[in-house]
């Protein structure tokens, strides 16, 4: 699953080379999903009435993940993927700040600690060091899209917490349904009034449709497949495992688009990964299938 989300945003850093606008490529993707969602949840009989209140949490959920979508694409279609997808990867970071923040555990101090390791490693994804040394100015769309990845990180972060605390009671599958059919619809909101110019132009060949056909299957894949296995896998010992996503994506990004990451970014990339996984791993606790959350970090639904 970690590689499935990796290959779609190399799949669409190939489709914005070629001309796709980035809303085409959300639409494409998000509507896809949408479709087998749909026949899955019709399959199952499930039901689409909330629980009182929930509707307005549900909405703003959409709402935050269309935007996260938005934003990690366009930091893709900017910067290399690799870089892209390490900076917003550090939503852990921004999930165990933003419990304790509103009124949850505060972080012990090994998760301070993690998150110190990764903040360090992204000084040197970003290539801090080098830059200071060469006196080398960032391009704007070089900070653009950093500042869009960490954007995405943010927002994440925040649907994250919106899951856990205000949507518990809410089956996954209606969950992902109305999510994924609100990406859909902002989407193409946004197409219809030209919020985003040059959102919805079409590639210039068949590389490029051949690389939206890729991202669809691909995130579809992984976002269904992800689905399916939370109710069947204990995700507090083995979701750190999708932390290969990044690693991914750098291995992709060097073999499809001559993307290469300097051997201090390289060293880095590992060090936010290995922080990262650090972060979210949960240790078993000694009654048998329990599993005991670190503090700051909520257990995932």
């Amino acid at each position: 699953m970690g590689c499935a989300f990796a290959g779609n945003h190399v799949a669409a850093r190939v489709a914005f080379d070629d001309g796709a606008g980035v809303l085409l490529a959300i639409l494409m993707r998000s509507g896809g999903t949408l479709l087998v969602l749909a026949v899955l949840v019709l399959w199952q009989r499930q039901s689409l009435r909330l629980p009182p209140g929930a509707w307005r949490w549900q909405l703003l959920l959409g709402l935050l993940i269309a935007t996260q979508s938005l934003c990690l694409y366009s930091a893709v279609a900017r910067v290399p993927v690799a870089l892209a997808l390490l900076v917003a990867n550090v939503f852990p970071i921004l999930l165990a700040l933003l419990t304790w923040a509103l009124g949850g555990p505060r972080p012990s101090a090994r998760t301070a600690a993690l998150m110190g390791l990764i903040l360090l490693g992204l000084v040197f994804v970003l290539d801090v060091p080098g830059r200071l040394a060469s006196n080398a100015s960032a391009g704007p769309e070089w900070l653009l899209g950093v500042a869009l990845a960490f954007c995405a990180a943010s927002v994440f972060a925040c649907a994250l917490w919106i899951t856990d605390h205000k949507l518990p009671q809410v089956r996954g599958s209606v969950r992902s349904l109305l999510t994924i059919f609100i990406v859909f619809s902002s989407a193409n909101l946004a197409g219809m009034t030209g919020a985003l110019p040059g959102g919805l132009n079409l590639p210039a060949s068949t590389t490029g449709w051949l690389a939206l056909a890729t991202l669809v299957v691909l995130y579809g894949t992984g976002f269904i497949v992800l689905f399916m296995s939370v109710p069947r896998l204990n995700m507090s010992r083995n979701a750190p495992v999708m932390n290969i996503e990044p690693l991914a994506t750098l291995l992709m990004g060097w073999v499809v688009l001559d993307q290469m990451l300097s051997a201090g970014q390289v060293l880095g990339g590992v060090i936010v990964v290995t922080g990262i996984v650090l972060l979210t791993y949960r240790k078993t606790a000694h009654t048998p299938g329990a599993a005991r959350p670190i503090a700051g970090i909520p257990k995932r639904n």
